[in-house]
């Protein structure tokens, strides 16, 4: 639902410290992606992260018997693609299909934290178990993180604890929840032959993914968290609450999040209720059901049905600015957000960055 990607190329970040790694190239994860990412195999290759999306019940469970592999995980399972699942319950059975794959000595890594831990867990009476806890719910987990501290970037720094002991961790991906991201990607890495070394110093190398989750700084005061790639109800949140620990003003723009089904208004509202208690100053939203989100959030709430006027909206209300000043962008691939980035960039706020490199030079 999310995670999936940031997870892949810690993964291979990680693997890449001890040889030859073949990585799912951006969301090559359906039925057609994931063969072609094994079609690219080598034998040169020593390791292959292969990530396994889905929009229907079946596909995954088709997927992982190809791949077949030596150890499998499920990041979480958040609301998203409910129109080809149904429900939450839905996106977890189907997510679980991924088990399937495993053959008697391949390990499954669960997350101890959601609510279908037992779920999955009863589908794993014979199978190997690790268990990761990403939101530090459950310290009898096999990994864990404690002593968590977030950088003026939003970067985390944490100690991880893991069957191999103890590490510090400092990440270069902003969010609190890449913390949970870090520590199913040591899981996997460490099952396969990965040493804390190798996890520490591969995840303090690894490049951010485009579109998921990064900082764009346009002045010294003002920045974009630039995460348009896509959104369900899980990412939206976790990005609010990365935005959350920003200092000065913080605002939220947000398009639509598709595939919600039947409870997307619901959906929308939830997360504009979210952004409210995180205390974010204020929400601009454009598309359709955006609007329910910043009916929502109440007072300092703004939504437009075209994206223009939000873009021209944004430009008058932000477009001088110059004090400490946070823009999150997000909405799914649908609402085309990059388009969002893109203005700002070239807004006041973007032409003032440029200024000053011209002037320090």
């Amino acid at each position: 639902s999310s995670g999936k990607t940031t997870v892949k190329e810690m993964c291979a970040a990680i693997l890449s410290r001890r040889g030859n790694v073949l990585a799912t190239a951006g969301n090559f994860n359906n039925e057609i992606g994931v063969p072609l990412t094994l079609l690219r195999l080598t034998p040169e290759h020593e390791y292959a992260v292969v990530e396994m999306g889905a929009n229907h019940l079946g596909e995954i469970a088709y997927t992982t018997d190809l791949v077949k592999p030596d150890v499998a995980t499920i990041v979480n399972a958040a609301a998203a693609h409910l129109e080809g699942f149904g429900s939450l319950l839905g996106v977890a059975r189907a997510k679980s299909e991924i088990f399937k794959g495993l053959g008697e000595k391949g390990l499954a890594i669960v997350n101890q934290d959601s609510q279908f831990a037992e779920f999955w867990l009863g589908k794993l009476k014979y199978q190997p178990v690790q268990t990761f806890s990403p939101d530090n719910h459950n310290a009898q987990a096999d990994f864990y993180a404690t002593d968590i501290t977030i950088d003026l970037n939003g970067c985390a720094a944490f100690e991880m604890h893991s069957v191999q002991g103890n590490t510090d961790i400092s990440l270069v991906v902003p969010g609190m929840h890449n913390v949970g991201n870090a520590l199913v990607a040591a899981a996997l890495t460490m099952a396969v032959g990965a040493t804390l070394e190798d996890v520490k110093y591969g995840l303090q190398d690894m490049q951010a993914v485009g579109g998921r989750l990064k900082v764009v700084p346009l002045t010294e005061q003002v920045r974009i968290l630039d995460d348009t790639y896509n959104a369900n109800v899980g990412s939206v949140k976790a990005a609010i609450d990365t935005l959350a620990s920003f200092s000065g003003r913080r605002v939220l723009v947000l398009g639509d999040m598709a595939e919600l089904g039947e409870k997307a208004r619901y959906y929308h509202e939830q997360v504009g209720e979210y952004a409210k208690e995180k205390f974010i100053d204020c929400l601009y939203t454009s598309g359709v059901l955006s609007q329910s989100a910043s009916t929502a959030f109440g007072k300092n709430g703004y939504h437009f049905s075209e994206q223009a006027a939000l873009i021209e909206a944004l430009e008058q209300d932000l477009g001088h600015e110059q004090r400490d000043l946070t823009i999150l962008v997000k909405g799914s691939r649908s609402a085309r957000m990059e388009n969002v980035i893109a203005a700002l960039e070239k807004s006041p706020l973007g032409k003032l960055s440029r200024r000053r490199e011209k002037i320090a030079c």
